[in-house]
């Protein structure tokens, strides 16, 4: 029998391991420089923490009808027990139950805010750095003019003119975010569009749309997704900002700048009243500060090696 008679064997397919072996290295030395780091860890498990409030917030809550407006003035402004571990406001709403809801607001705000600032932001750096010339001159000049002004500021004059509420102070902060896009995107593209592959395929007649989303847009992640990750923190804590000079959201909305400005007015002898609802803040800002930082130094070899 000759070897034309033996029968043909198929060819052997490589594993999912053995085609995504690189994948998996870099995602192992990414996990495993995250993982060794104190802050970054504890920055995931106050953001995990957080998310798990405002997804389950109203199961998790022991008093779920106190964040729908119900009063129970006997109730009113009681310290801290077992019955009510973060004590009571006003109206004899539990307070920790409304802190737990509350984070339901607080996380479509910052996904909201972060989401429109990067969706205006990154589109604008990415036209204004590849482009260049009288295109990327207009933009800057514009973005300039946007970061001359305090966003905070401006943000609170678009309020006063739309009127006070949770949607319109979303809406002023959406409108304030983006030119920190813009910056940081800008700046990344201008350095990508020099490199030799951006060259090589502007050579082959590859068509602008698809370098920016071969070439460009993928490099640009890196910093976008840092920047995403931070900025969640400051939109909330701007948003609580509004809220507590009176032009965000209003009561019986759980949020936590508002609750915040009415406990004022109970300090300092009801002093619980105001404590807990800024600790939530304070440590649902830490949280994502330290998860940026902690994404910062895994996705970036420069700040690796610093």
């Amino acid at each position: 029998m000759t070897s034309a008679d033996l029968p043909a064997t198929a060819p052997e397919i490589p594993s999912f391991r053995e085609r995504h072996a690189s994948t998996i290295r870099q995602w192992r030395l990414y996990t495993h420089l995250f993982a060794g780091s104190f802050s970054s860890m504890l920055g995931l498990a106050l953001v995990v923490l957080f998310l798990i409030l405002a997804i389950f917030g109203p199961v998790l809550a022991p008093y779920p009808e106190d964040t729908t407006g119900a009063v129970n003035l006997s109730q009113r402004l009681l310290s801290p027990s077992l019955a009510h571990p973060f004590g009571t406001d006003e109206m004899g709403a539990d307070i920790l139950s409304r802190i737990i809801v509350g984070a339901r607001t607080s996380l479509w705000i910052g996904l909201i805010i972060t989401g429109v600032g990067a969706g205006i932001g990154v589109p604008l750096g990415i036209i204004a750095g590849y482009h260049g010339g009288f295109t990327r001159a207009v933009i800057m000049r514009v973005t300039d003019l946007f970061l001359s002004v305090p966003g905070l500021a401006l943000a609170l004059t678009i309020v006063a003119a739309l009127g006070p509420g949770i949607t319109n102070c979303v809406i002023a902060l959406s409108l304030v975010w983006w030119p920190g896009y813009v910056r940081l995107v800008e700046s990344k593209t201008l350095s990508v569009k020099e490199e030799l592959y951006v060259e090589s395929a502007r050579a082959l007649g590859a068509s602008t749309p698809w370098i920016l989303r071969r070439h460009i847009l993928p490099n640009c992640l890196t910093p976008i997704i840092v920047k995403a990750s931070m900025d969640m923190g400051m939109a909330i804590l701007s948003a609580a900002s509004l809220g507590f000079i009176g032009l965000g959201a209003k009561p019986p909305l759980p949020e936590w700048g508002s609750m915040i400005s009415v406990a004022r007015t109970y300090m300092p002898d009801w002093w619980w009243y105001s404590l807990f609802p800024g600790l939530a803040i304070f440590l649902t800002v830490l949280g994502f500060n330290l998860l940026g930082d902690g994404l910062r130094d895994i996705l970036d070899p420069r700040s690796r090696s610093r």
